[in-house]
């Protein structure tokens, strides 16, 4: 992987760094390549029980587009008549997206500072977000006349509603990690100092839990979202004929009847 993004894994937790603390961690296209790598890199590897998405530094998570790369790249577009800079959707946002909100394994978001556009995006396409009290999110994308990607047409809407999900993208605005909780947007505020420790505690938990169960509620919970009820229930029953099947399940019913700690494996 390249530098801009840095990529480990450690005792099942894969930990996804984003490293361009002196430019807020903005996506020029290494980083983005690198960072949709890495989210793929994770979803495929079996080895991989958890993910950590976060960022170097403390003033920016990742303030989406590098503008100052992208106003180039559009110069040159206009004199060769290409559109291929926005391309960058397609090549690389969708990808990310997908792999953090497709892959079979909880992925938690460690936001410790701005949040900003596609870095917004990344943050909502987690399954955990756990955010520093100094940092803050803003959409961003109207503010410079463009529409909404990474996903947040459909994440944003179904954390806050439709109505709020439409005033903070026709009306960008920073809005702190006070008012992002109150919003349903944050799962946990903590202490800036204690950011890193936090989201790492809490990732290395889901990464030791059961994460057939974990793997399943994550698809049932997204084909909820645009399905009947009696759609959900047939989804449900699937799901849960086989995780009652897991290792795992006959692990964790035998550590309760033993009052045990279960050891699960995964499977």
């Amino acid at each position: 992987m390249a530098d801009t993004v840095l990529y480990e894994v450690t005792d099942g937790l894969a930990t996804i760094t984003i490293n361009r603390a002196e430019a807020m961690n903005a996506m020029n296209v290494e980083a983005k390549v690198a960072l949709r790598d890495a989210a793929e890199a994770a979803a495929a590897d079996p080895a991989v029980r958890a993910v950590l998405l976060t960022a170097a530094g403390d003033r920016a998570f990742c303030v989406g587009q590098d503008l100052k790369e992208h106003v180039g790249l559009l110069t040159a577009d206009k004199e060769t008549g290409s559109r291929a800079t926005m391309n960058t959707v397609r090549d690389h946002y969708n990808p990310i997206v997908r792999a953090l909100t497709g892959m079979k394994k909880p992925v938690v978001a460690g936001v410790n500072g701005v949040a900003a556009g596609a870095g917004f995006g990344f943050a909502l396409a987690a399954d955990y977000r756990v955010v520093a009290e100094t940092a803050a999110f803003n959409t961003s994308f109207a503010g410079v006349a463009l529409t909404a990607d990474s996903g947040m047409s459909w994440t944003l809407p179904r954390l806050i509603g439709p109505s709020r999900a439409s005033d903070l993208l026709l009306f960008p605005r920073s809005i702190s990690a006070q008012e992002a909780y109150e919003l349903g947007i944050v799962n946990k505020l903590v202490p800036a100092a204690e950011l890193a420790a936090e989201a790492r505690k809490i990732a290395r938990t889901l990464a030791e839990g059961p994460t057939v169960a974990y793997a399943a509620l994550k698809e049932s919970l997204a084909y909820g979202a645009d399905h009947s009820l009696s759609e959900a229930l047939e989804k449900e029953d699937e799901l849960q004929t086989a995780a009652g099947a897991s290792e795992d399940h006959t692990i964790a019913v035998q550590a309760f009847l033993a009052k045990e700690k279960p050891k699960y494996v995964g499977r």
